[in-house]
C-alpha cells in the first residue's frame, strides 16, 4: 500500500497549495522529508502521512493506492458490444471513450502516465487499465479475443542501413511495442493515429518502414490525413489515421462533414474550472490583440519585443499571441494553453482556455473528470484524440467488421 501522488496533487490544488516545497513547510518537515514519503518505499502509517492529510483536509484513506498495476486481469471475458479492442498510450481517453460510444469494448487500455490511468480508473471503474510500461505488458493471453489493436505511437526514427527494415530492427522503439500487439493478438484490424508529420519524417522512410513491416505481419495498410474539424470538432487537428486490415475486410475512412463547429458552438454554458493565467506582461500584450488575431495586430515595437528572434523567422507564426475568435474553430490544442508559439487565447477575456473549455474544445462530456494536477489535465487533454473523431473512427471500423 503506498501513497497515490496523483491524488495528493489533486488535493493540494483543491487547497491551494502550489508546490511540494510549501507543503512540505506546512506539514513541518523538510522537501526531502516529504519525497519519502510520497516515495513508492514509503510506508503511510506512520504519524506524519497523519499531517500531511490534515493540511490537504482529506481523510487518510483517500491519498491510499493498493492496486498492483502491474499485473493483467484474468477475466477477459468481452462484455457487450459490437467489437473488442486493446489500446495502447491510453492516455487521458479520448480514444477509448469515443470507441465505447461507438459500440466498441476495449479490453484493456494501457499507459504508463500515473495521472492517465487514475483518470481512466476513476471515469470507467470496469475499465481494465494496466498503468504500466508498454514493453512488459504480455499481449499474448487477448490472441483471438480482440477484433482491434489501437493506438497512437509516437513518432520515433529508425536506424536505417540502408537495407529494409523488419520488424526486429525497430525494437527500442514505441511503434514497435505497438506492432507487437498486432503480432501476439493477431486482431482483424489495428488503427494507429499520429501526427501529421510521420508523412514526412525521415523524408518518408519511417512511414514506409511502418507499413512495409504490418505487411509483413499480414495486413492491408491504408493511411489518410484527416482534420477533426471536419468530423464534429471546433478544431483545427489534423492526424495521420493508419488502418491495417485483413484480406477479408474492406475499411473506408468516415465521409467529411460539410457542418463546421465553431469556438461558440463548443463552449456554450461550459462549467467554471481552474485555468492557467498569463503573466502581468504577457496579459498586457494580448489585451491589444483582437478577437481572430495574432501578433501581427500588435504595434510594431511591441512586436519586436514580444516576439524576440521570432520575429525574424520564416513562416507564418500565426500562433504567437493568437486570440481565437467566437466564430471560428481552435487551433490545434497543444499541452499547454498558453506557450508562446501555440498560444490559445480566450475570445473576450484575456487568459488561456480553462480546463474544461479544453475538454470541451476535444468534445469530452462535461461529467468526464481529469485527475492529477492542473499540469497534467491540460496534457491528457491536449494529447486526446476528440471523443467525437474518434467515435465516427469507431463507426467506420464497426462497418468494416460488419459489412464483411
Amino acid at each position: 500500500m503506498v501513497i497515490n501522488k496523483t491524488r495528493v496533487r489533486e488535493a493540494m490544488d483543491t487547497v491551494g497549495i502550489q508546490t511540494q516545497s510549501q507543503l512540505a513547510e506546512m506539514i513541518g518537515i523538510t522537501k526531502n522529508q516529504l519525497s519519502v514519503i510520497l516515495s513508492d518505499k514509503y510506508n503511510p502509517l506512520k504519524s506524519t502521512y497523519q499531517t500531511l492529510c490534515e493540511v490537504l483536509e482529506v481523510i487518510p484513506v483517500s491519498l491510499l493506492d493498493n492496486s498492483n498495476n502491474s499485473m493483467i486481469p484474468i477475466n477477459l471475458e468481452p462484455q457487450r458490444g459490437y467489437a473488442t479492442a486493446i489500446e495502447l498510450f491510453a492516455g487521458g481517453g479520448g480514444l477509448a471513450l469515443g470507441l465505447e460510444q461507438a459500440g466498441i469494448n476495449t479490453l484493456l487500455h494501457v499507459d504508463n502516465d500515473k495521472a492517465s490511468c487514475e483518470t481512466l480508473k476513476r471515469n470507467r471503474p470496469n475499465w481494465n487499465v494496466v498503468c504500466s510500461d508498454v514493453t512488459k505488458v504480455d499481449y499474448i493471453p487477448y490472441q483471438g479475443i480482440v477484433d482491434i489493436v489501437t493506438g497512437g505511437f509516437p513518432c520515433q526514427a529508425f536506424s536505417y542501413a540502408g537495407k529494409k527494415l523488419g520488424f526486429e530492427d525497430t525494437r527500442g522503439t514505441l511503434f514497435y511495442e505497438f506492432a507487437r500487439c498486432v503480432k501476439e493478438t493477431q486482431p482483424q484490424m489495428f488503427l494507429a493515429e499520429n501526427v501529421k508529420g510521420l508523412l514526412t519524417h525521415e523524408n518518408g522512410k519511417t512511414l514506409q518502414t511502418i507499413i512495409e513491416i504490418f505487411s509483413a505481419l499480414g495486413y492491408n495498410v491504408q493511411y489518410k490525413l484527416l482534420n477533426a474539424v471536419n468530423y464534429g470538432v471546433p478544431q483545427k487537428r489534423e492526424r495521420v489515421v493508419i488502418i491495417g486490415t485483413r484480406d477479408n475486410l474492406t475499411f473506408s475512412y468516415p465521409e467529411p462533414q460539410k457542418q463546421i463547429k465553431t469556438l461558440r458552438d463548443a463552449l456554450d454554458n461550459v462549467p467554471l474550472s481552474e485555468g492557467q493565467k498569463y503573466s502581468a506582461n504577457r496579459e498586457k500584450v494580448l489585451k491589444l490583440v483582437p478577437q481572430g488575431g495574432c501578433w501581427r495586430d500588435l504595434p510594431k515595437d511591441i512586436q519586436k519585443t514580444f516576439m524576440g528572434k521570432s520575429y525574424y523567422s520564416g513562416g507564418g507564426r500565426t500562433g504567437m499571441a493568437r486570440r481565437i475568435a467566437w466564430n471560428e474553430p481552435s487551433l490545434t490544442l497543444t499541452c499547454s494553453p498558453s506557450q508562446k508559439q501555440t498560444e490559445r487565447c480566450h475570445p473576450d477575456e484575456t487568459r488561456p482556455f480553462t480546463v474544461r473549455e479544453y475538454a470541451r474544445i476535444q468534445t469530452f462530456p462535461d461529467n468526464w473528470e481529469f485527475c492529477g494536477g492542473m499540469g497534467d489535465k491540460y496534457k491528457q487533454i491536449g494529447n486526446a484524440v476528440p471523443v467525437e473523431f474518434a467515435r465516427q473512427l469507431g463507426f467506420a471500423l464497426i462497418n468494416a467488421l460488419t459489412d464483411n
